[in-house]
């Protein structure tokens, strides 16, 4: 029995109101840590922004924007997108600059960031990417990898807006 006077335990659950966890599932996705601003855990919320987006910035940076393009039919296929995407809104530019490359219509105001390469792969000619490959040296690579991880990244801050944190107790069994 507990006595309204007595001082919680260190161990007791902690109750958070996670408000509309699906709805702090969308805005933690369009934007990193949106969702957890929403559900008024303001340090997280504004921690895992800042962190998110320095990371998936300073990948895009370094890569003069090349990193970041969607393809994913047309060889070789750029599987990175598939994590870069989890980082939402900041990635969009890519899908765009994709339909107006699909539609014929060039890049999107005429800047190649988040653009997909141009050309067709062969083996006797030096496609868009290749160039970008020998211009960027080990930057292309590092970009790719610092937007990508950033992408994954918001995919767990996206299911901490949804399920909410993990308590454990010290020392119990599970």
């Amino acid at each position: 029995m507990t006595n309204d006077s007595e001082a919680p335990h260190p161990y007791d659950p902690v109750e958070i109101d996670l408000r509309n966890p699906l709805l702090a599932a969308v805005l933690a996705w369009l934007w990193p840590g949106a969702g957890h601003l929403y559900q008024r855990r303001y340090g997280k919320g504004a921690l895992l922004m800042v962190c998110i987006l320095i990371t998936y910035f300073f990948g895009l940076a370094i890569a003069e924007g090349h990193v970041v393009f969607v393809r994913l039919q047309q060889p070789p296929p750029h599987y990175s997108f598939l994590g870069q995407i989890g980082v939402g809104l900041p990635a969009m530019p890519a899908v765009v600059q994709k339909m107006f490359q699909d539609t014929g219509s060039g890049p999107l105001f005429g800047s190649q960031v988040m653009a997909p390469p141009r050309g067709e792969v062969s083996i006797n000619q030096h496609d868009e990417l290749a160039s970008w490959h020998e211009t960027l040296g080990f930057a292309f690579e590092l970009g790719t990898l610092f937007t990508t991880v950033a992408g994954l990244l918001n995919i767990l801050a996206i299911y901490d807006a949804y399920a909410g944190p993990v308590f454990t107790i010290p020392g119990a069994k599970h």
